[in-house]
C-alpha cells in the first residue's frame, strides 16, 4: 500500500532488488529526482539496469560510471546517451515503438516503473501528465514509483494510475524540458512541407514527426482545410495550432473521434499548459497509438516523417548518419505500415537533398554502415524540395527515376549513371 503522502525520493531505493528492471519514460517524463537518488545511492545497487529512451542529459550512470551496478540500456538515442553509447558506455536496443511494451514485459527479473506525474488530484489519481509512452501500458502490471511536479500538466487519456497502485511518490517543484518549435525559415522546408500539402485533402487523420517540415505542414493547413484529425505519436507546438485554428476537429475519426491522440508530448511550455486538463486531447499508449492495425482504421491517413538518406531502391536510412547511429526506429516504421492499410492512406519520409556539405541523400548505395529503417517495400513516397517521388507498387527501374528527378540537379548525372552500373535504369 502506498504511503498517504510524499516521501524522500531516495525510498525508491527500498524498492529496487538486485537485478532490478528500471523503467524511465521518454523525453519530458523523466522523473530527474528520482534518477538523481539512483545515482547517489548506486552504491546500494546490484545489477540494476534503467530502460528509457530520447534522454536529453548525459547522466553519469549513462556513462557508465557506476558500472554494473547501475547501467542505462536505450532503445533510441538521445542528445543524453549519443556520445555515450558512441563511446560504448551504454547499451541500444533496435525496436519498432510500438512494441516497446512487449520488449519490457519480456525482460527478466523485477520491474519498477519511475515516471514523472502531475499531483493526485482529489480522488486519488495522478495523471503521467507529458505522457503515455510503453509506461501507461503496464499500469496495473508492474508497481510506480512517481516524481509529482506541480509544474506538470494533468493530461486526459489512459496515463492515470491511483496512489493505492504506486510503492511510493516524491514531490518535486521543477520546470519541464522544453523543446521550442523549429523557426521553419528555410526554403528548402518550406517547398518540402507545401508538396505534402497540396496532397493532403480535408478530412484526412495526420502524424506528424518532430522538425520544421512537420511544424511547417501545420502552419500551412491552418484554416485552408476542414476536419483534419490527429492520430500521431507526438504533439508539438504545430499540432496544438492546427487544432485551436479549427482546423483539425476530428470529427471525422474513426477512433476518438472529435479528440488529438497522442503517446506523448514535446515542445514548449505553451503546448504542457494546453494540454492541462483539456478534454480534446487524449494520451494513449504507444502500442495503440502506433500500432500499425490502429493507424490504419483510420480513413485517409497521412504520415509525415524524416529520413537522412535514401537509395535509389527506395530503402531508407534514418536512424543513421554516414554510417553511425544517431537515433533509432521510433515510430517511423509503424506509421509506414499503418498508412498502407489505411483507405486512402498516404505515407511521406521527407528530406533535404543535400547534406550541410553538399552530399547527396539520394545515393545510389546507402552509406557504408548505414542502417535500413524504412524498408523499399514499405516507403510510399519520398520528398525533396525538388519533387515527390511516388514508390509504392513501382518497379526498380520507375523508382530509380523518380528518386534521380527529386535529386539536386548537380547530382543527377552520376546517380543516373550509376544507376546504369547497378542495373537499375
Amino acid at each position: 500500500m502506498s504511503p498517504s503522502g510524499p516521501v524522500p525520493a531516495s525510498r525508491l531505493l527500498d524498492h529496487l532488488e538486485p537485478g532490478t528492471q528500471v523503467i524511465a519514460p521518454i523525453f519530458v517524463g523523466c522523473p530527474e529526482s528520482l534518477l538523481d537518488a539512483l545515482e547517489e545511492g548506486n552504491e546500494q545497487l546490484t545489477g540494476v539496469r534503467v530502460h528509457g529512451m530520447g534522454e536529453y542529459d548525459e547522466r553519469a550512470y549513462i556513462r557508465g560510471e557506476f558500472g554494473d551496478r547501475l547501467r542505462h540500456v536505450g532503445y533510441y538515442l538521445g542528445p543524453g546517451t549519443r556520445g555515450a553509447f558512441a563511446r560504448g558506455e551504454c547499451d541500444l536496443v533496435p525496436n519498432h515503438f510500438s512494441e516497446m511494451p512487449l520488449l519490457l514485459r519480456a525482460l527478466d527479473g523485477p520491474k519498477v516503473v519511475i515516471a514523472a506525474a502531475s499531483p493526485p488530484d482529489r480522488h486519488g489519481y495522478f495523471s503521467l501528465g507529458t505522457n503515455a509512452d510503453y509506461c501507461a501500458a503496464l499500469i496495473g502490471e508492474a508497481p510506480f514509483f512517481l516524481e509529482a511536479n506541480r509544474q506538470m500538466p494533468r493530461s486526459h487519456g489512459e496515463n492515470q494510475i491511483h496512489i493505492s497502485q504506486v510503492l511510493g511518490w516524491t514531490e518535486v517543484d521543477r520546470p519541464l524540458y522544453e523543446q521550442p518549435p523549429s523557426a521553419g525559415t528555410d526554403p528548402r522546408d518550406r517547398a518540402i512541407a507545401e508538396f505534402i500539402v497540396d496532397r493532403v485533402p480535408d478530412g484526412a487523420c495526420m502524424q506528424f514527426g518532430i522538425g520544421s517540415v512537420p511544424d511547417t505542414i501545420a502552419g500551412l493547413l491552418q484554416g485552408h482545410r476542414r476536419d483534419l484529425g490527429i492520430h500521431t505519436e507526438v504533439l508539438t507546438d504545430g499540432i496544438m495550432r492546427l487544432v485551436e485554428s479549427g482546423t483539425a476537429t476530428g470529427a471525422r475519426k474513426t477512433h476518438h473521434r472529435g479528440l488529438a491522440v497522442a503517446t506523448f508530448a514535446l515542445g514548449s511550455r505553451a503546448l504542457y499548459d494546453w494540454i492541462d486538463d483539456n478534454p480534446g486531447v487524449a494520451l494513449i499508449p504507444v502500442d495503440q497509438t502506433n500500432d500499425p492495425r490502429r493507424v490504419g482504421a483510420e480513413p485517409l491517413m497521412v504520415s509525415v516523417n524524416a529520413t537522412t538518406e535514401v537509395d535509389l531502391m527506395g530503402q531508407a536510412a534514418s536512424e543513421t548518419i554516414a554510417g553511425r547511429y544517431y537515433s533509432s526506429s521510433g515510430g517511423q516504421v509503424d506509421f509506414a505500415r499503418g498508412v498502407l492499410y489505411s483507405e486512402g492512406g498516404q505515407g511521406f519520409l521527407v528530406t533535404r537533398a543535400t547534406t550541410s556539405k553538399g552530399l547527396s541523400k539520394i545515393s545510389a548505395r546507402l552509406s557504408p554502415g548505414s542502417v535500413v529503417t524504412t524498408h523499399k517495400n514499405t516507403v510510399d513516397h519520398v520528398v525533396t524540395e525538388y519533387g515527390v517521388a511516388r514508390l509504392r507498387g513501382r518497379s526498380l527501374r520507375q523508382r530509380a527515376s523518380a528518386l534521380i528527378g527529386i535529386a539536386a540537379p548537380e547530382h543527377r548525372d552520376d546517380l543516373t549513371r550509376q544507376a546504369h552500373e547497378l542495373g537499375l535504369l
